[in-house]
């Protein structure tokens, strides 16, 4: 072999042990930190479900971490990251702390994470609670910001100072309201609860542990508090007054049990979209030719979100089996024949047509909340 023939093959040979031990360390560091070196390892359910760039419009994440991120690069998954004004759980005391680590997790998310932002209803029988309210969303929307939530206190818990309840149509909010549309900003509306919330337990429902756990939440024992009705009746003036406000009722609206309620809705309120956070369920416990018209018929009023957290108590890889746990029964229920349903049991799917899937795991984000499209992400 000629001197120079015998370079070459050493020169090859070098290159080839060289790249053998970068992909052996790039495995290494993958294996260790939670990366996945493709999108190989991934089910074909979630391939498919990656393959439609999802948006998961609903979900709560206060901790930074390269795994977590790196699922959701691998899944093309973008999240909205909610803030909630809650007096009941410590971590959601402060607004301002919620939205400082939620634009930390924003910056370092490399594009898939947008802010939810919240203003704080607890100040609502101070003097200047409005124009404070606005002052600070403003600032949220100049950081980034791309919806307001409104929570289920507002209605359930807070009282002015003569004791009534506030309700979603309390005057007092309605120049937010007002600024959130002229800022062309989208509510994210979590009113009201359940029917399960107002009856009695019933152990066969899906949210009979949360009000076990949460009884400060289960109004079947608080006789004084606002009905449902009452709740969603100032909800849909909070619609009918302010048509040019865009609003993605949380968790279908809390009209969970029959699709017919919604629609109803829908007829009445074009500027009125839902999510399906954490009601996936209710949705699998209707027919299922039913749920699936409905679907076709609304497909650009229906907007995909699951309502899961990755909180600083919790291990990403904890955090990583759950949500693609979710994300798989979500799009197995909504885009195959068959799927697995509560408890593992196998289930009727939907199998949506391929464009109706593509609406409601993206392009519906991105028509209620515009601000995830407009930034070119």
């Amino acid at each position: 072999m000629a001197a120079s023939e015998k370079l070459r093959v050493g020169l090859e040979g070098l290159i080839m042990r060289r790249l053998s031990v970068l992909a052996g360390l790039i495995l290494t560091l993958g294996a260790g930190s939670g990366f996945a070196a493709t999108n190989s390892t991934l089910s074909d359910t979630l391939k498919a479900f990656a393959a439609v760039e999802p948006i998961d419009t609903h979900a709560h994440v206060f901790k930074n971490d390269p795994a977590f991120f790196a699922m959701l690069r691998e899944l093309h998954l973008q999240i909205v990251d909610i803030c909630v004004a809650d007096d009941t759980v410590p971590r959601r005391h402060s607004v301002a702390e919620q939205v400082s680590a939620v634009l930390s997790v924003v910056h370092n998310s490399q594009g898939h994470v947008w802010l939810g932002t919240t203003f704080d209803p607890f100040r609502l029988n101070q003097p200047d609670f409005s124009q404070q309210a606005i002052q600070q969303l403003n600032q949220d929307f100049e950081a980034g910001a791309v919806a307001v939530k409104i929570w289920k206190n507002v209605g359930m818990e807070i009282k002015r100072r003569d004791g009534q309840f506030v309700m979603p149509d309390d005057p007092l909010l309605e120049p937010i309201y007002q600024d959130i549309a002229a800022h062309n900003k989208t509510l994210i509306a979590h009113l009201a609860e359940p029917d399960t919330c107002w009856q009695p337990p019933d152990p066969h429902r899906p949210d009979y542990d949360y009000y076990k756990e949460h009884p400060e939440w289960y109004m079947y024992t608080k006789p004084d508090h606002p009905s449902k009705a009452t709740i969603l009746a100032a909800r849909d003036r909070v619609l009918a007054n302010n048509p040019k406000l865009r609003v993605v009722g949380c968790h279908l609206g809390s009209m969970e049990v029959d699709v017919d309620d919604i629609a109803k809705r829908f007829d009445l309120y074009p500027n009125f979209a839902v999510d399906t956070a954490a009601r996936m369920a209710y949705l699998m416990g209707q027919p299922p030719e039913k749920v699936r018209a409905f679907l076709i018929k609304y497909q650009d009023r229906v907007v995909y979100g699951t309502d899961l957290e990755f909180l600083p108590d919790q291990t990403a890889q904890e955090a990583i089996q759950e949500w693609e746990a979710n994300f798989t029964r979500d799009w197995g229920y909504l885009a195959e024949a068959e799927t697995s349903g509560r408890h593992g049991q196998r289930m009727q799917g939907l199998k949506l047509p391929a464009p109706v899937l593509r609406k409601i795991f993206h392009d519906n984000a991105v028509r209620w909340i515009p601000d995830i499209r407009s930034s070119g992400r």
